[in-house]
């Protein structure tokens, strides 16, 4: 447990509910993976490995990680605490907002997708003023185009915008 969540108390899911939480995600992520797997072939074909046969594997092997990592999780039950809620808040404003922005980008392009992202972080959670935010919001996806497109002619996802612009 963190001194942080010792220092001010609180309540919050435990440190053992989260393990088999990840644990059982993981272990039916593998699940998938091994039906998938057995759909399209786990064997040997004349030109060499079926199309499942490297997925099944490894969703094997994440079976066998995750009903080792549960079999440790019941032997040492400590009960203590993962995070406060409060502590997850503040994980919850970084990771909701980087989701949208991950959904955004197929219609917006990654161009004025990472522009909103950034000036909302800087003044959300960075309390800049509006011009550093709109400042740095546009110089940093302004000078990945460059580098990406000019540079490197590495396309990247572009939205309206950029169609309007004539790239």
């Amino acid at each position: 447990m963190s001194d942080t969540t010792k220092e001010f108390g609180g309540t919050g899911p435990s440190h053992q509910g989260v393990e088999i939480g990840v644990a059982a995600f993981m272990a039916l992520l593998a699940l998938v993976g091994i039906y998938g797997s057995l759909k399209v072939g786990i064997g040997w074909g004349a030109e060499g490995p079926k199309a499942g046969f490297f997925p099944f594997y490894v969703s094997l092997a994440v079976i066998i990680a995750s009903a080792v990592n549960l079999a440790k999780i019941f032997a040492t039950a400590d009960g203590e605490l993962f995070a406060s809620w409060s502590q997850l808040k503040l994980v919850l404003a970084v990771v909701i907002p980087t989701a949208i922005y991950v959904a955004a980008i197929p219609y917006l392009g990654i161009y004025v997708a990472s522009a909103i992202l950034i000036i909302a972080f800087m003044r959300w959670l960075g309390r800049y003023p509006w011009i550093y935010a709109v400042g740095v919001g546009a110089l940093v996806p302004f000078l990945t185009f460059l580098m990406f497109e000019l540079w490197f002619l590495v396309p990247l996802p572009k939205g309206p915008f950029e169609k309007f612009l004539g790239y």
